[in-house]
């Protein structure tokens, strides 16, 4: 019962059906509360989303595999001091991690979450380790900036020691398997008088070795001792015309005795069966069938059951005729010799129809071919792993150097793959992900829209896209995707930030704000919902709450550069200039090829009066893009605050052949005209900065000037401190 009860809950599992394994299992924990029980039990509820049930039975189990599964279900609940306890408790230092690879990344997953990056970095190699196809644990390593590089990693020695590892493991398993059989055949009874429960073990073994053919494996119906195989088949086919000697017999001899009868001469007038018409029946039947066809296998006279003798002889006789028709009750064999046709789920791709009138074939021993077969099966495994490893090597190094934000060595990477994988969801939003670092919101465009058209389910990434068509002004586009992803998945975070993205573009920010809530709700382990929501509140000048929401994308994930530049644009516009500077910095050492992380960093340093270190910084931002006009207009202002006048134009003139319509640009060349006492270019100037419709705030800024054109420079010092365009 206990047997049958658990295999029942493991193909409730299999087949997705959860509430009913957990049903079954509480149903085998109370008639048998043996702790492995206890255990699929806690995986039941895990599966069927309630890691609370699992907790709760599992609190205070000592066995590694509780202690795994315990650990899991505190994980869940985001009890993680609770879930780093069980798998590595204080007062057991030298106690194992539970579960191999697997444990030692969960472990790595919660001090990670807990800012203990170096010891999570230490597990998740400790667990590449022990499963160099853990991909996962890459990952991880990747995302705290730690990874070693993917060529080390997913090496030709760790393919050299994976392979060891699986052919190792292959033929542990097939050496205790042929034991089994050995042992199970040996102790198979003579004749047909067992009862019942013993012919149901017999049947249960499904392979033995032939006599005589060490490389060919028999399935139980093949008795030892003479006796005749009536088990493979335990229905009575139903007569019908005689099948086509044209069509092969099934691998199966439904009648032994009757192939007996047939290999002396005396061919049984029973008729065939066609093929098309027969139904293989399942090898494993339950007792009660057994039972009920006992009788009719089983309680025949002694005359009717040959003689060890007699089926030596007639073996004899097999031997010496080479085409000899062999009727097995499904129809006719024209193979040569004593063949044995054999269907064996483990062993047909091993098993080789070999003649019985000679031992070598070719010239080689059966020992020597299955040293070959050996051989061969050992060559494909280590293709396919040197094959599997060189992809990972690939992928990995492109995935680690896009975590590094070196986007241009990790696209030269992912150019590399093969069509095939390349044009998957997941790369195709890792070039979309590189794209959107390096500001070209037009390829990520290009990229996340192939990704979803190929992989319209694929979540991951998701919010990017929405952010990169919020850039794009894509009101529309943007607008559907929210729809398509709500309609996927309301219960994703990233299908909430897509609609809070939407409201944001409208300029909607309390909407908006909710929205991102709603995503944070949901998972509060994606750090760019948090961020979002201090964007959010930064344009709603709720500066404190902006602060808190970066502080909780920075408790997620540490290298997260989007939050510490919010910091430090919030700090900027509360004129904290010291602090500003501090988290523009992080973020440029987390990111170091982006332009805008430089820019701030070199208004901050300006702010603080430090104009060389600005100037050069905006140097290094106009050459990391020399299309993003921000870090240009900023030195040109630097070039002003330093009265460096006609070199702050020559840096303008070259910032209006990248945006010609921007009116904050010509609004500066205005204010510089009239240092210079160029009047008319000044007010020149002005009238075109008006004329493009700047916004509302700046509007003003902009005909307060232009009126004091005329004005003597003496009068104009006081206001040029507090008229920023």
């Amino acid at each position: 019962m206990e047997a049958l009860m658990v295999d029942r809950v493991h193909g409730s599992l299999r087949l997705f059906m959860h509430r009913n394994a957990v049903f079954l299992c509480e149903r085998l924990c109370a008639q048998f509360p043996a702790e492995t029980n206890v255990q699929l039990l806690a995986t039941c509820y895990l599966h069927n989303n309630q890691p609370y049930a699992a907790y709760h039975i599992l609190k205070g189990k000592k066995l590694p595999e509780s202690r795994y599964l315990f650990a899991m279900s505190c994980f869940r609940m985001n009890l993680l001091r609770e879930a780093e306890e069980a798998l590595s408790p204080v007062n057991e230092p030298n106690i194992e991690v539970p579960s191999g690879a697997t444990g030692h990344y969960l472990l790595g997953v919660i001090y990670r979450y807990t800012g203990r990056v170096e010891a999570a970095a230490e597990q998740f190699v400790q667990a590449l380790t022990l499963d160099p196809l853990l991909w996962a644990a890459y990952e991880e390593l990747c995302i705290l900036g730690v990874a070693e590089d993917a060529n080390e990693c997913f090496s030709e020695a760790t393919a050299l020691r994976l392979q060891q590892e699986l052919t190792s493991t292959s033929n542990v398993e097939k050496s205790n398997f042929v034991n089994e059989n050995r042992f199970l055949s040996s102790n198979v009874s003579a004749s047909f008088g067992d009862s019942p429960k013993q012919i149901k073990q017999l049947h249960a073994n499904t392979t033995a070795e032939v006599s005589g053919y060490p490389h060919v494996k028999s399935t139980a119906l093949h008795m030892q001792n003479g006796a005749p195989s009536n088990l493979s088949q335990f229905d009575t086919p139903s007569p019908t015309s005689t099948q086509p000697s044209g069509i092969a017999p099934p691998p199966l001899f439904r009648n032994m005795h009757a192939y007996q009868n047939t290999a002396g001469g005396n061919a049984p007038s029973k008729p065939k069966v066609n093929a098309p018409n027969l139904t293989l029946r399942r090898k494993y039947i339950d007792e009660a069938g057994l039972k009920k066809v006992s009788g009719r296998l089983f309680n025949q006279s002694s005359d009717s059951v040959p003689r060890r003798s007699a089926r030596l002889s007639r073996d004899t006789t097999i031997n010496s005729n080479s085409n000899i028709s062999q009727f097995g009750g499904n129809g006719t064999d024209h193979s040569s010799g004593n063949r044995y046709h054999v269907v064996d789920e483990m062993w047909t791709d091993n098993v080789t129809s070999t003649s019985s009138s000679t031992s070598i074939v070719d010239g080689r021993y059966p020992e020597q071919e299955k040293s070959e077969r050996v051989l061969s099966q050992d060559s494909k495994l280590a293709i396919g792993i040197r094959e599997l490893m060189a992809l990972l090597q690939t992928l990995g190094e492109g995935y680690r150097l896009s975590c590094l934000f070196k986007c241009q060595e990790a696209l030269e990477v992912y150019r590399k793959l093969p069509e095939a994988q390349f044009n998957t969801g997941w790369v195709l939003c890792q070039v979309g992900k590189t794209y959107f670092e390096l500001v070209n919101y037009l390829e990520a465009d290009h990229f996340f829209e192939l990704a979803h058209r190929l992989s319209p389910c694929t979540l991951e990434g998701m919010d990017i896209y929405s952010t990169v068509l919020y850039h794009l002004n894509e009101e529309m586009r943007l607008s559907y995707l929210a729809q398509d992803l709500v309609s996927i998945d309301r219960l994703s975070p990233q299908a909430w930030c897509a609609v809070g993205n939407c409201f944001a573009l409208r300029k909607d920010h309390e909407t908006a704000l909710k929205n991102f809530q709603r995503a944070v709700q949901l998972d509060s382990r994606v750090a760019y919902a948090h961020t979002l929501c201090g964007h959010e509140y930064s344009a709603l000048e709720d500066y404190e709450n902006s602060i808190k929401l970066y502080r909780s994308a920075l408790q997620v994930d540490e290298r997260h550069y989007n939050a510490w530049y919010g910091l430090g644009v919030v700090y900027l516009r509360q004129e904290k200039f010291e602090f500003a500077e501090h988290h523009f910095r992080r973020a440029f050492q987390i990111n170091p090829c982006s332009s805008v992380l430089m820019c701030y960093l070199g208004m901050a340093l300006h702010a603080l009066k430090r104009n060389e270190e600005a100037l050069e910084m905006m140097e290094k931002a106009i050459f990391a893009d020399k299309k993003n006009p921000l870090p240009k207009y900023q030195k040109a202002l630097i070039l002003l605050g330093l009265q460096k006048y006609p070199d702050a134009l020559d840096e303008l003139e070259r910032l209006k052949e990248i945006a010609p319509h921007e009116s904050s640009m010509y609004a500066l060349m205005g204010k510089i005209y009239k240092q210079l006492n160029i009047l008319d270019k000044a007010v020149f100037c002005f009238g075109i900065a008006l004329d493009l419709k700047p916004p509302a705030a700046d509007v003003a800024i902009i005909k307060s000037a232009m009126e004091k054109v005329h004005l003597p420079d003496e009068l104009m010092d006081d206001d040029d401190d507090d008229d920023e365009i």
